[in-house]
């Protein structure tokens, strides 16, 4: 097929440059980002690798020696994944469901320091919380720099209706830029009223004064997660999803030295060795800690936040909103994300769980915050609910400290007396930070591990898919390709320069354009190829890929669920399914998606 295609793209094109674009389409690989790649690589330790199977992935898991095993598919864990690698640890991750299928793919999808914060800092004179603001802006600046296709500045609205509250946020705003210095996004600026207006139609008129605008950074969370992981795998770590650990196992000294898996997909048990655990478990962190000691105190103190997703004409396609005094005092975003508009979150204490479920009285609280803010001529409707989820935030109180009872603002890093390493606490965009602080305090605490690079080498490490992305390198796939443009944007901005690699799976369409591309779902840009590229992406169940390769169960459940036949007939052709076991997957899929992403939509 990419024979054809190349003649039908190509074909009028010099030697040297359908040579060139032959390997695109041939291999999916720039060569000069091939080269990049390997070269950057080559400076920080000296190898990469493509993608092994799931399959060797497991075996590695089950033959070989570790220095440091992570318990934790999230951004913390894979984010520990890719220091412990890159300073040469012999490293494994193993996480019970997917990738990102906890908190890591529910946030208001926002890289940020946290206006809130600074303002309690200044007004409270506490340093403590100004470090923890000043640490997220340089986190900040660090993923829009090694992640590019994956996240982007977003303006954000302060929408203000007394005229004294002007100066108040004002002043606020600008040392949120003072703070961040030369890592500031973009300036803050006022705006009149008659000028808010205009970027934001849809705002209340009535008393508005004015606006405030800042800069902050958005992201697709579920996919710079899977980055992550995918990134450590490519400097030689295993990792492995759908792999639970059971239970720690300790020498006769009482130290750690591995643990017992289970892979959840064939029911398989086997011990593993390794140097050193690290408990990233995020909400689940006390179940761990429980493996290593049963009669340790409970840490995690969980909060439940609601996300409810609303169609793109609620808001503007380039500005969100921030209501930072709710009915009862809490933040609301409305922001637009992937062409439609995502508004949360609420915070309420829940139990632990691997599907908090939106109740009722969250979602109509998100929908009548939004009705304070929203002119009469946008309807607010409860059935315009697309979708909703519930994520937990993992808060933590210190066990460094003797008094456990006050919950700490930031991360926690805990080395117990067999030498558990726990990271627990923050937020995503401080993942890095955390990371870094986490492997100097296992390599400090085991004294067997012995990096070949001592340092932190991630700050500044670009993830997979950065390496030779640009801001217009869609157009290349729509010439080369004859993909649509809309679709050729989505796959840039989602896989970045692994984008070739996705397109050269595309199959022909049949028609005159675009000339490859089979659009799953009308409605939206994901296409065939995506379903196969997901599979190498480790995505074994339907709801891996219709809710984190693809974020099309975030988006739209009705959608999702009409385009689920579809994915697991590709599924099936790329896993080898049989009849029974499409059928399995397909109902799993169906049921599954209702529950993960605990849609409450009217029609549902």
């Amino acid at each position: 097929m990419a024979s054809k295609l190349y003649n039908i793209i190509v074909g009028g094109a010099s030697v040297s440059a359908g040579a060139y674009f032959t390997t695109w389409l041939l291999t999916g690989e720039n060569p000069t980002q091939l080269q990049t790649v390997q070269a950057e690589a080559g400076k920080k330790t000296g190898r990469l690798r493509t993608l092994p199977p799931r399959s060797t992935q497991i075996q590695s898991l089950n033959s070989e020696e570790f220095d440091v095993l992570i318990i934790g598919g999230g951004a913390t864990g894979a984010g520990c994944a890719i220091d412990s690698v890159t300073r040469g640890l012999k490293t494994a991750l193993v996480e019970l469901d997917d990738f990102a299928s906890g908190t890591s793919s529910r946030s208001t999808k926002l890289i940020h320091g946290g206006v809130r914060y600074l303002q309690k800092a200044i007004l409270n004179l506490d340093l403590e919380q100004y470090k923890m603001v000043k640490e997220a802006l340089h986190e900040r600046a660090t993923m829009l720099r090694t992640a590019p296709h994956l996240t982007h500045a977003i303006p954000i609205m302060l929408p203000v209706y007394e005229w004294w509250k002007v100066p108040y946020y004002w002043i606020g705003i600008k040392a949120y830029d003072l703070v961040a210095g030369s890592k500031t996004v973009k300036s803050s600026y006022y705006l009149t009223k008659n000028e808010a207006l205009e970027i934001f139609p849809m705002l209340k008129k009535d008393k508005l004064v004015g606006a405030i605008v800042y800069h902050d950074g958005q992201q697709d969370d579920a996919r710079m997660c899977l980055a992550l992981a995918l990134t450590a795998t490519r400097y030689g770590a295993t990792v492995a999803n759908h792999v639970k650990a059971v239970h720690i196992i300790k020498d006769d000294n009482g130290k750690i030295c591995g643990a017992h898996l289970r892979d959840e997909l064939t029911g398989k048990e086997w011990d593993v060795k390794a140097k050193c655990i690290i408990n990233a478990a995020g909400p689940f962190t006390d179940s761990v800690r429980k493996m290593d000691d049963d009669n340790v105190k409970e840490i995690c103190t969980p909060s439940k936040g609601v996300h409810i997703v609303l169609p793109g004409y609620y808001s503007p396609e380039q500005m969100g909103l921030l209501d930072p005094e709710t009915s009862d005092g809490r933040v609301i975003f409305f922001l637009p994300w992937q062409k439609h508009t995502l508004s949360g979150t609420t915070d309420s204490p829940c139990a632990v769980t691997y599907n908090p479920t939106p109740t009722e009285d969250e979602i109509s609280f998100i929908l009548n915050e939004i009705k304070n803010y929203l002119n009469s001529d946008v309807e607010v409707r409860r059935g315009d609910v697309l979708s909703a989820w519930g994520g937990i935030r993992p808060l933590v109180s210190d066990p460094n400290k003797g008094d456990t009872q006050s919950l700490a603002r930031n991360h926690i890093v805990h080395v117990s007396k067999s030498n558990l390493v726990t990271i627990a606490g923050g937020k995503w965009t401080t993942y890095r930070a955390m990371a870094q602080e986490t492997i100097d305090a296992a390599i400090k605490a085991v004294p067997e591990l012995k990096p070949t690079k001592p340092e932190c080498q991630t700050d500044g490490l670009q993830l997979e898919g950065a390496h030779g992305w640009t801001p217009t390198m869609y157009i290349r796939l729509v010439q080369d390709f004859g993909l649509e443009c809309e679709v050729a944007q989505h796959l840039a901005t989602s896989y970045g320069d692994r984008a070739f690699a996705v397109a050269k799976l595309a199959n022909l369409t049949g028609k005159r354009w675009p000339v490859i591309g089979n659009k799953i779902h009308p409605e939206f840009p994901y296409i065939d190829a995506e379903i196969r590229y997901g599979v190498r992406e480790y995505a074994v169940t339907a709801v891996d890929m219709i809710a984190r390769r693809l974020r099309l169960a975030f988006l739209n459940v009705q959608a999702a669920q009409e385009a689920l036949p579809t994915i697991v007939n590709i599924m099936a052709e790329e896993l080898n399914w049989n009849e029974d076991e499409k059928q399995v997957r397909y109902l799993i899929g169906f049921t599954t998606n209702k529950l993960y992403i605990n849609v409450l939509c009217n029609n549902i």
